[in-house]
């Protein structure tokens, strides 16, 4: 299976503090993986190398096919979506301005724009008339789904996901869970996703690596490594995320 993502021989450290070490992974194309592990395992560290906002210490990671670029490269982010806890939408802008902010910078017209924006909006289930509004007049799991909305504007190729839906209550959370299935039937990409709930993980993704100190102790198939743990840390570690 072609990989889109490589990540050869990267380690990262802050200080004295090692957060990946030699690390080999390849993720691949088309596919939803979630990445999973305790605190501090490395899982948004590895989320951020793939766009580029740090860089390895060691080794090199790759994205569609080349070298991640060093410095601020628009092309290059252009084909990456980005969502965060917390959503990171700005307080001051209107719904309609957090969604289409990027494509405003890429020189839209403002019938594309707005097209774009609508259908986004229907795809996760939003309201038409909350494209007024501020980001704090919406409920939580309205502010995720913008969040989602304004990280697809562009059609990227990839998607990245940093806990996206945490925060939010578990029947919201399914809720916000089957829109984004449905959004990435209508809108395929390669998605990463960074989570610490395993239940989210199963129902979203078809792959998972699972993280401990920097390393990766399991890469594979959902069901195989939810079926067949490669060791005991694998299967103490489900143990411990189930408990959380």
């Amino acid at each position: 299976m072609h990989e889109i993502i490589e990540f050869l021989g990267v380690s990262k450290r802050y200080g004295q503090v090692s957060v990946l070490e030699h690390l080999e992974l390849g993720i691949s194309r088309g596919r939803v993986t979630a990445l999973i592990g305790e605190s501090g395992s490395g899982k948004s560290t590895l989320l951020q190398m793939i766009n580029g906002l740090l860089a390895p210490d060691d080794g090199r990671v790759e994205v569609f096919g080349r070298p991640v670029p060093a410095g601020r490269s628009s092309a290059f982010r252009r084909r990456i979506g980005y969502a965060v806890q917390g959503t990171g939408l700005f307080p001051h802008m209107r719904i309609d301005g957090n969604i289409g902010l990027l494509g405003k910078l890429a020189g839209w017209a403002a019938a594309k724009l707005a097209d774009r924006i609508d259908e986004l909006m229907s795809l996760m289930g939003l309201d038409p008339q909350l494209r007024n509004r501020y980001p704090h007049q919406l409920s939580g799991g309205q502010q995720q789904r913008v969040g989602i909305c304004r990280a697809m504007l562009l059609h990227p190729e990839i998607l990245l996901l940093d806990e996206p839906f945490s925060g939010v209550d578990l029947l919201m959370r399914d809720e916000i869970h089957e829109r984004f299935s449905a959004l990435m039937r209508a809108e395929p990409a390669t998605v990463v996703l960074v989570t610490h709930d395993i239940r989210e993980a199963m129902r979203l993704a078809q792959d998972l690596v699972v993280l401990d100190g920097g390393c990766v102790l399991q890469a594979g198939s959902v069901h195989d490594i939810v079926d067949r743990p490669a060791n005991a840390a694998v299967a103490r570690l489900f143990e411990r995320l189930n408990e959380a």
